[in-house]
């Protein structure tokens, strides 16, 4: 049975993260009204947990509205990638509305996911006005990397991605019409996300990619508003410098979707002297500090490894 849409979230090990996002999403049926006529359902596509996500989702069905369903899927493939193209196989929407299991939606991010949709009938995908919550004070100079922890905060009015800007929205809290998926998305991608082995990421970025090459529109959404809880260890070096590492070994898949072909082997040489040319700006900028400073640290090994991505993958 077809829905107007579906919220999907990907999580990994998530039995203390998920209970949270699920009780917001109770509250946003409660707060939907009964002249607001759309139809939407839940589904959380486990990524090869080892915890007891599965009994927590249980738990919640139990006593859960039929008027909203809650549906489970296991996908053991690990990567983000994987459990996405699950979620959109399962999804009974016409929009996918994803959601991390650390993201709260706001009351009517819903209601607000399903109105963008009807308002702007070419965008293939939209993302959230995403805040950060921390657990502790970010290190200074934190704002140089937020938006990499999918922090987006663009102002109060809608904005269109640009293809020429080279900027795509985050995948949390990212809502994509099916059918641009069906119409867009290749069922392989290079990327395919982190896992507990791998640091190298970016895959949403790739999906986003081949739905712009195909001319849906991709739009940033400020009505749809997530809280992202992001814990201590995510600001840690250890944490970190590993992930900044993970998204520059991703850039020359990234980069070259728009590439056609045979411009490859020369944009290829233009971007290698791009990389070189920030390293290098960087060093004389901070210099030492790149060691100590841990924000200065983190855009070292984004430049580095983008450096060394095109023989990497």
């Amino acid at each position: 049975m077809g829905v107007d849409l579906t919220v999907a979230i990907p999580t990994y090990n998530g039995e203390k993260r998920l209970p949270e996002v699920l009780e917001q999403l109770r509250v946003s049926w409660e707060s939907t009204t009964p002249t607001e006529n759309f139809s939407w359902e839940i589904i959380v596509v486990d990524n090869n947990s080892t915890d007891d996500t599965a009994k927590v989702v249980q738990a919640y069905q139990a006593n859960w509205s039929e008027r909203y369903p809650l549906r489970y899927y296991f996908e053991p493939q690990q990567g983000a990638a994987f459990a996405r193209r699950r979620a959109f196989e399962e999804a009974n929407g016409a929009l996918v509305g994803f959601l991390d299991d650390d993201n709260i939606p706001a009351a009517n991010w819903v209601k607000s996911a399903y109105a963008f949709a009807v308002a702007h009938p070419k965008a293939g995908a939209y993302g959230s006005q995403i805040h950060g919550v921390f657990e502790v004070t970010p290190p200074e100079n934190f704002q140089r990397i937020a938006p990499f922890l999918a922090i987006t905060e663009k102002g109060s009015k809608p904005l269109r991605y640009e293809p020429k800007n080279k900027v795509l929205p985050p995948s949390a809290g990212l809502v994509v019409r099916k059918q641009a998926w069906l119409d867009s998305v290749p069922s392989t991608l290079v990327l395919t996300g982190r896992t507990p082995t791998s640091m190298v990421t970016s895959e949403d970025l790739e999906m986003l990619s081949h739905i712009q090459a195909k001319g849906w529109e991709i739009w940033y959404n400020p009505a749809m508003q997530i809280d992202h809880k992001i814990p201590h260890w995510r600001l840690n070096r250890e944490y970190l410098i590993p992930f900044f590492r993970g998204i520059g070994l991703s850039r020359h898949v990234t980069r070259m979707l728009s590439v056609k072909p045979w411009q490859r082997p020369v944009a290829t040489l233009a971007y290698v002297a791009n990389d070189l040319r920030k390293i290098a700006f960087h060093l004389l900028k901070h210099r030492l500090s790149v060691k100590s400073d841990l924000i200065a640290g983190c855009e070292m090994a984004l430049f580095v490894s983008s450096l060394i991505s095109p023989f990497y993958l």
